[in-house]
């Protein structure tokens, strides 16, 4: 028999540097379900709400597929919990078998260290979906498998709203676990601020609650992907406040590059200060419709509470004579189309592709440095034998006000003292010589970078890592940190079940 299905539970399928990592291809695989191992007997012990799939069945397929084909975990079951106690079953399950087991949702999570998954239990959270708002209106309880896109809605629908990734199609927790940015940070802080309290499983197959009580309540807020599977999480939400948001879109060639950027640090980073309400952001990537030539550097302006973006904003970039500019206006929930990261847009798609990315955290722009790398990426993806033609370098610029209001030592996302989100993301058919080529040349942008940022670390955000990074390039490389991180990492995982995303040690 290829697949227990319980009942018919509805299934729905942008994400969110170790010398001598093997890198080679490694594209979608079924691990054989080891014969010692009975999963009729797990079947008997879930709800009447759980479901199980094996290798043979469509579901099965769609569910270990992930959005980027490198490096991907192997799974041999699928289940998916109905409930917590499904979850805490299946690890207790897993746990007496010696079976290794991995949580997901959303799929985004494009680090290489997954690879090191060879055979286990996939536990797919999607049913564990609910959102629950407080009497008082002032939190709600969400289940650990909602995407983003279900509780901006949820919540809207309430005339409330919460910090939340970017993307549509990301999970809440996967980002909120490494930190986790998005559009209303300046206002209120990280993904993980917002978190009050965890109903986690930990690896020794108990449920539990974490609260502020806790010690392991501060690593759960930025390394949480080592400690546990968080079947929900009890988080602060708010009044819908500015409902209406509009955006300006422009379009430069790279000729500009020096002089967007440069732009961009006066208005917003070295000599000001975005407003809370203000985001921009900026892709590079190849449009023959607009440059036939090389990439389009596109720049976003992404202001709250107003139906066009304040011209103080504008009218310097229009100054640079863009190709074109594009105004827009509508509400909240349009920004993740208006920036190409909607459920309709391709980073929403399982393509087969790989899409590493090679993030690094900066303080500000160095336009010599954007006019370097610039050229990298220029000569990556533009001509007829370019192998990284479909790729995208993002530049991810927020508003900083609300997550640099808590301390550096409030939770164990080390990086509130940085800027700006970069990380190219290179877009291509898994191979092993074009995965090298993608290695070799995402970290020479990356060192491009660092050199030019005058830092003295190189700040990586773990939720876009590439793998070959250290926990200290992850977590932060103050010694008080990694062993803060190493002990609860003994306490709480001794054994490293939870060893398989940005591990630890």
């Amino acid at each position: 028999m290829s697949q227990f299905k319980l009942t018919s539970a509805a299934l729905s399928v942008c994400f969110t540097a170790v010398a001598g990592l093997d890198i080679s291809a490694l594209s979608p695989k079924r691990a054989e379900i080891p014969p010692q191992v009975n999963y009729t007997e797990l079947a008997g012990q879930l709800s009447n709400t759980a479901s199980i799939f094996l290798p043979g069945s469509d579901i099965f397929d769609d569910v270990v597929s992930r959005w980027s084909n490198l490096s991907v975990p192997v799974a041999n079951v699928v289940v998916v919990p109905g409930t917590e106690d499904d979850v805490l079953k299946t690890v207790n399950f897993a746990n007496e078998h010696s079976v290794p087991f991995l949580a997901t949702n959303g799929f985004h999570g494009s680090i290489t260290t997954l690879g090191k998954m060879t055979q286990g239990i996939e536990i797919y959270l999607s049913q564990l979906n609910t959102v629950q708002i407080s009497p008082d209106g002032r939190t709600a309880k969400i289940g650990g498998g909602i995407r983003a896109k279900n509780l901006i809605d949820a919540l809207w629908a309430a005339d409330k709203q919460t910090v939340t990734g970017a993307c549509e199609c990301v999970g809440y927790l996967g980002p909120g676990l490494g930190g986790g940015h998005g559009w209303l940070q300046g206002h209120h802080g990280l993904i993980s601020d917002q978190y009050l309290s965890f109903d986690i499983v930990l690896a020794n197959g108990s449920l539990v609650t974490i609260d502020e009580t806790s010690d392991l309540f501060w690593g759960l807020k930025g390394a949480g992907h080592n400690f546990g599977i968080v079947t929900s999480v009890t988080s602060k939400i708010y009044n819908l406040q500015y409902p209406k948001y509009a955006i300006e879109t422009f379009f430069f060639s790279g000729d500009k590059v020096e002089e967007v950027y440069q732009l961009a640090n006066e208005l917003w980073i070295t000599n000001g200060t975005a407003p809370e309400g203000l985001n921009n952001w900026s892709y590079w990537y190849l449009d023959p419709t607009i440059d036939p030539d090389k990439p389009v550097i596109v720049i976003y302006i992404i202001q709250e509470g107003v139906d066009t973006v304040d011209p103080i904003h504008t009218e310097p970039f229009h100054q640079l004579r863009p190709i074109k500019s594009e105004p827009k206006s509508g509400d909240y929930r349009d920004l993740a189309a208006w920036t190409g990261i909607s459920l309709a847009d391709g980073p929403c798609q399982k393509t087969g592709n790989a899409n590493p990315r090679f993030p690094i955290y900066l303080k500000a722009y160095n336009p010599q440095t954007q006019k370097q790398v610039y050229e990298l990426f220029h000569e990556a993806t533009s001509g007829p034998e370019a192998h990284f033609a479909n790729s995208l370098f993002m530049f991810e610029g927020y508003s900083q006000q609300g997550v640099k209001a808590f301390p550096d030592d409030a939770s164990a996302f080390a990086y509130r003292s940085d800027n700006l989100l970069v990380a190219p993301l290179l877009i291509y058919p898994p191979s092993e010589e074009l995965n090298q080529e993608a290695y070799k040349l995402g970290n020479q942008i990356r060192q491009v970078l660092f050199e030019g940022s005058g830092m003295a670390t190189m700040d990586t955000y773990v939720n876009y890592a590439y793998g070959d990074e250290t926990p200290a390039s992850w977590y932060g490389s103050d010694s008080w940190r990694q062993e803060r991180l190493a002990a609860l990492k003994e306490k709480y995982d001794p054994e490293g079940k939870f060893s398989f995303y940005a591990p630890i040690a």
